[in-house]
């Protein structure tokens, strides 16, 4: 088999799997409202594949590197997350979702320009979620309508997931781990779910999706911080396992906590 064949059968194969995954991940989000599905959604559901493939074509210097790009830019999700929950109060989801994007934008052009350490990022993140957190608390709480899967839901899914880990591994080697922890982390979980369910069910319901979501995403940044740390250490294996048991155990924290408040 040339090289070539073999890479492409690898890729379609990496695209399939990480597809397949994501939007598994994507239904449960959208059938158990608006708090369990944030917890869902914060998972590297999208981020981990990328990772594990970066992982299998480069070196641990590579995934500890582009962790910190990746970090900086999980501070413009939270970003990102603030302006779309306000505006769809109100807006239509185009207006919402193009000045949400735009933010993104802006802050992911304005951290490349930093180029951050591992302290600066986690500063800017320290930043992000003190100024956001309080802002979008008050739209936290919206009952969820009950939602009617549409023919093209999970093809839009797929195809979006695909068209990431297709990106990244096809430009990892060019591109380097910079750019590569940015591509990793582009938002593509809460794009489907705004693009997908805004239209459906309304603004407020799908804002307060993603309002939630900013506590779930202060562990998805520690898991990028430990995977930073322990990539150079113990290998990029140990560093993707590590940063997989943190999001899981800030997640499941969260949801025990829940739980015992409304049980009080």
């Amino acid at each position: 088999m040339s090289p070539d064949l073999t890479f492409i059968l690898t890729l379609v194969l990496r695209m399939a799997v990480t597809a397949g995954f994501v939007v598994t991940a994507s239904v449960i989000t959208e059938r158990s409202g608006p708090v369990i599905g944030a917890l869902v959604a914060t998972l590297p559901i999208s981020a981990g594949p990328s990772y594990v493939f970066l992982a299998l074509d480069h070196d641990a210097a590579f995934i500890a590197e582009g962790a910190v790009a990746s970090l900086s830019v999980n501070a413009a999700t939270v970003l990102l997350c603030l302006t779309y929950v306000v505006l769809a109060q109100r807006q239509r989801m185009l207006v919402s979702f193009c000045a949400a994007l735009a933010v993104w934008v802006a802050a992911v052009t304005l951290v490349r320009l930093a180029h951050p350490s591992l302290f600066g990022a986690i500063v800017a993140n320290a930043i992000a979620f003190a100024i956001c957190l309080p802002l979008v608390k008050r739209f936290r709480h919206v009952k969820m309508p009950l939602i009617t899967r549409r023919w093209y839901d999970i093809p839009l899914r797929a195809t979006l997931v695909s068209t990431l880990v297709a990106t990244v591994v096809t430009l990892s080697g060019r591109v380097g781990p910079t750019i590569s922890g940015v591509i990793a982390l582009v938002p593509l979980v809460f794009i489907s779910m705004i693009l997908i369910l805004h239209p459906r069910i309304g603004g407020p319901p799908t804002a307060a999706l993603l309002a939630n979501s900013l506590w779930g995403l202060i562990g998805f940044g520690g898991g990028i911080a430990v995977m930073h740390l322990a990539a150079l250490r113990f290998g990029s294996a140990i560093a993707l396992s590590l940063a997989l048991a943190t999001c899981v155990g800030w997640n499941l924290g969260l949801w025990r906590l829940g739980r015992r408040r409304l049980v009080r």
